[in-house]
């Protein structure tokens, strides 16, 4: 299924932003699920309405095309590398690619593909846990160490944390986090947040980054995360300031029960992209 169904039907050629599709969940910790994630955003997105009244535009009409999913189990190296091979080849066609996962591991292959087609590149991390561990479960490419693989090759700016071992803190930047509690006293730390940035942003949106009462279907959920709007329009002053080339929206565990989160992460997709292109 493509992401906006019949309504929303481009040829690769024909398109400026190419969705892949990430199905992947091996390296999650605890609520498994977030490789059907893909499938339920697009079956999700077909419902979305099409022209923006924030923006008052129809992003659609740059041409948006989803590929054949990347399904890759064989271990988490290969599935980074496969992520980072096809991220790249998008990028030298000139194309925005929106990564759709799947959890967190899928990112870092997205985020190697983008520092290495862009110089002067930070990625943006909007998630409520750090993911700074080396190492966890046996795995350096576990979900939980994804943003300390990507610092590797790239400068990170974290937005929303409210959880973190004490493993974590000596890899901690303490000027580049943005708490969940000091976020909801002061929002002018957003805007400091955003001055953190470089020229080019890549911008990684782990889900469990908004409230469980907003998001409940995350394979981590962490109280005291902001609603949808304060998310949004943080999304729109970085689009605003800053050159975003790409991003990712990664660990949507769709329930059976509850199809609300599910539009809630194609209707981010679709709303950020109308802020980019605007």
């Amino acid at each position: 299924m493509n992401f906006g169904g019949a309504e929303v039907v481009y040829d690769y050629a024909g398109s400026s932003i190419i969705i892949v599709p990430v199905p992947y969940d091996a390296t999650s910790t605890w609520i498994r699920g977030a490789e059907q994630g893909p499938d339920a955003v697009m079956e999700a997105s077909v419902n979305l309405e099409f022209y923006d009244i924030e923006t008052g535009t129809e992003v659609h009409r740059k041409g948006i095309h989803t590929i054949d999913p990347i399904r890759e189990k064989h271990s988490p190296e290969s599935l980074i590398n496969a992520v980072y091979k096809k991220t790249l080849h998008l990028l030298t066609e000139k194309k925005f690619p929106v990564i759709v996962g799947g959890n967190h591991t899928v990112s870092i292959g997205a985020a190697r593909a983008f520092s290495e087609h862009f110089s002067n590149l930070s990625v943006l991390q909007l998630d409520a846990h750090t993911d700074l561990r080396q190492e966890y479960e046996g795995s350096s490419y576990n979900h939980a160490c994804t943003m300390a693989r990507i610092r590797e090759f790239a400068s990170i700016v974290q937005v929303g944390i409210r959880s973190m071992s004490t493993d974590e803190l000596p890899f901690a930047q303490k000027d580049r986090i943005f708490y969940s509690h000091e976020l909801y006293y002061n929002k002018k730390l957003y805007s400091e947040a955003t001055e953190k940035l470089t020229e080019n942003v890549y911008i990684t949106i782990d889900l469990d980054v908004l409230d469980p009462s907003v998001m409940p279907s995350t394979g981590t959920p962490e109280p005291g995360g902001p609603d949808y709007f304060e998310l949004l329009h943080f999304l729109r002053d970085v689009a605003k300031k800053k050159n975003v080339v790409g991003f990712d929206v990664v660990e949507l565990c769709p329930s059976q029960t509850n199809k609300a989160p599910d539009f809630v992460a194609a209707k981010i997709i679709y709303q950020l992209l109308s802020y980019i292109f605007a």
